[in-house]
């Protein structure tokens, strides 16, 4: 933590309010967001109402609120200008028009994967997975590719605390051989979902080792069962693992 400075509470809690509306699906009112971050309901008032007039929040029916369109139009700034996400769109593109499969980018936030750019596949069935997504980080390729850049220390700690949930037929709920499958990842660099997350759909999932503290990011690309044949799975390793040396020399140099 960087040290010389004092923290400013208020913006502490102006941001709790904002990572709690960003993980409700329905806009919440002010006792309601008191409630759940124990904050005084009169600050909570002040600080919504602070960010209404900002259009950063805005209020919809029965005194609730949810994101407005200042910070749809600050988080789309955001995207153009992300160093990360700028070098490496090119990328998943390449890998996009190479195999046809749909490519997504995804940082690790908590136990969840958020996806924070995507390319779509060429086919017209596609998977339902927008950008800003959160999926579960124990639960198919994606997430096991970012657990991969974590300690072990922290990757028991996450393993230990959260259930493995049986999502298919194909879903691992054992924990000791779901670790075996992280280690794996972290060996080979390279990690695999044969229909664990949805029936039907299959993923390739490598490990972005950025350099940067905190930052856990990862490239998957999925594509229905049938799109990806038993010959393919060898040579699209390859090839991802080969594009991801590629985007971590251009971070040496960033």
């Amino acid at each position: 933590m960087t040290t010389g400075f004092k923290r400013v509470p208020a913006l502490d809690k102006c941001f709790g309010i904002l990572d709690l509306l960003s993980k409700s699906k329905h806009p919440l009112g002010i006792s309601e967001i008191s409630r759940m971050l124990k904050y005084n309901r009169s600050t909570v008032f002040n600080t919504v109402y602070t960010l209404v007039d900002h259009s950063i929040l805005e209020k919809k029916a029965h005194n609730k609120f949810h994101f407005g369109t200042k910070l749809y139009l600050l988080s789309k700034a955001a995207n153009r200008r992300s160093d990360l996400i700028q070098t490496v769109h090119p990328y998943l593109e390449a890998i996009n028009r190479k195999t046809r499969l749909m490519v997504f980018l995804g940082i690790r936030s908590g136990v969840k994967a958020v996806i924070i750019d995507k390319v779509d596949s060429a086919f017209d069935i596609k998977v339902m997975s927008e950008v800003g997504m959160r999926i579960p980080l124990l639960a198919g390729a994606g997430g096991k590719a970012l657990l991969s850049l974590l300690p072990e220390d922290e990757i028991d700690k996450i393993l230990s605390k959260n259930k493995l949930r049986k999502f298919t037929a194909f879903s691992c709920t054992d924990k000791a051989r779901y670790k075996a499958m992280i280690q794996e990842t972290k060996k080979t660099k390279i990690a695999f979902d044969m229909e664990e997350y949805i029936e039907g759909i299959q993923a390739f999932a490598v490990p972005l080792n950025l350099n940067r503290q905190g930052v856990a990011a990862a490239i998957w690309a999925v594509g229905l069962k049938n799109q990806i044949k038993k010959e393919h799975i060898k040579p699209y390793s390859g090839y991802l693992k080969g594009i991801v040396a590629e985007i971590e020399a251009r971070f040496t140099t960033l």
